[in-house]
């Protein structure tokens, strides 16, 4: 590749990251184009020595003897984990997934009827079928926070719609429809002026940009080790603000979250480690705390920087072939691209991108059902591009695309 050719910008972004170490780093990229890191990123050398170096430990001296061979190392993925998104490590539970994070700090909040739970109008799928469970098991109502025909959340009329009885605002920071950023900064302020708890989604957000719980506002935020972390699969975590640590009970109580002082009492953990349970995956923790060191040794803004002219690239140049729509509303967009073809279902798409080693994913209407049903979108193309992606191997997709329609 011949960075005197490109853009100012781009070899800017070349130049800010040690783009041959990252590129000798990604073993799969020799493989495929990966264009899926939306649904599960390629993971870097090292968090695949990581995962390995453990199992093998594993196997070779016992798997609780090799936990406590590491308890510093595991210790050391909470504080990284807390350096990521500005909190401490007391305020970090690591769980097995997103969704478990997401749930645990969900359900432990004592919602009772009449309280109100205020949302987006993009939020996913498990988090709204979660808000429904709430209605129907305590009486709780859902209102959904409007956008406007840009994207962008009504912040003065979410101001009218709180009153005492809002208990929750809940919003995923990026939906997995689209490249839309969510301000859920505003959503914060909100939140703080009127002491209303507020829970953020952001499993599309970490590792694709800087994400700081102290200036988004959160006291709950979940996410997973898969995505843009460029972790391994089954596990994430779930952060939870100190000041609320103690007004909320976790759903599940076991011995990991909880002591048994005696025949008749028990008592939860004071941090956030109240929110986990016993069983763990250490060799998936070890890797992700590995995928987390990674991102922050190249710098979220770099790899931001990188990904949004990566993805602005590949949207120009899929806005202009004919009987392409890409799913754009909002000037605040990530690296997510998300588009149809005019005649062409985006599941036969996606396999026949697949046949030609480019992998892409199928977002569905009722993963994001009201964003859908008001936008009328059908089954979208989900192309979402790293910071290990480039130039070439978007060409290479606009060629393919092109001999497919």
């Amino acid at each position: 590749m011949c960075l005197s050719a490109l853009p100012k910008k781009t070899r800017e972004s070349y130049m800010a990251i040690d783009i041959d170490k990252i590129y000798a780093d990604t073993p799969g990229k020799k493989n495929v184009i990966h264009f899926n890191n939306a649904g599960s990123s390629l993971m870097p050398r090292p968090v695949l020595d990581a995962q390995i170096a453990h199992l093998k430990l594993e196997a070779n001296i016992g798997g609780y003897e090799a936990m406590a061979h590491k308890q510093d190392q595991i210790k050391e993925v909470y504080r990284s984990i807390a350096t990521l998104i500005g909190a401490h490590s007391s305020e970090i539970a690591i769980v097995e997934n997103a969704t478990v994070g997401w749930a645990m700090g969900f359900y432990a909040i004592d919602f009772k009827p009449g309280d109100r739970i205020l949302t987006v109008e993009a939020e996913y799928a498990s988090n709204y079928v979660a808000y429904l469970h709430m209605a129907k098991e305590k009486g709780v109502s859902i209102e959904v926070i409007p956008s406007g025909e840009d994207g962008n959340l009504c912040i003065d009329i979410l101001e009218n719609m709180i009153d005492e009885n809002v208990k929750l605002i809940s919003a995923t920071h990026i939906p997995t429809n689209s490249g839309l950023v969510n301000t859920v900064a505003e959503l914060g302020k909100v939140a703080r002026k009127h002491d209303i708890l507020f829970l953020v989604d952001a499993c599309q957000s970490i590792g694709q940009m800087p994400v700081n719980v102290d200036e988004i506002g959160c006291d709950m935020l979940s996410a997973t080790s898969r995505k843009y972390l460029r972790g391994p699969r089954g596990v994430g975590f779930l952060y939870v603000r100190k000041s609320v640590i103690e007004k909320l009970h976790p759903p599940i109580v076991d011995l990991r979250s909880a002591i048994w002082e005696d025949p008749g009492t028990y008592t939860l953990h004071p941090d956030a480690r109240r929110f986990e349970n016993w069983e763990n995956n250490y060799a998936a923790i070890l890797g992700f705390g590995a995928a987390v060191d990674y991102a922050l040794n190249i710098g979220l803004e770099n790899i931001q920087k990188r990904i949004d002219q990566l993805a602005i690239n590949l949207r120009s140049k899929l806005k202009a072939i004919d009987g392409i729509t890409t799913h754009t509303i909002s000037k605040n967009q990530c690296g997510i691209v998300t588009f149809h073809i005019n005649g062409h279902k985006a599941s036969d798409i996606v396999d026949q991108l697949r046949k030609k080693h480019i992998n892409t994913s199928v977002s569905e209407p009722r993963s994001t059902l009201l964003d859908a049903n008001k936008n009328k979108l059908p089954d979208l193309v989900r192309a979402s591009v790293h910071y290990y992606n480039d130039e070439e191997e978007i060409e290479q997709f606009i060629n393919v695309l092109r001999g497919l329609i």
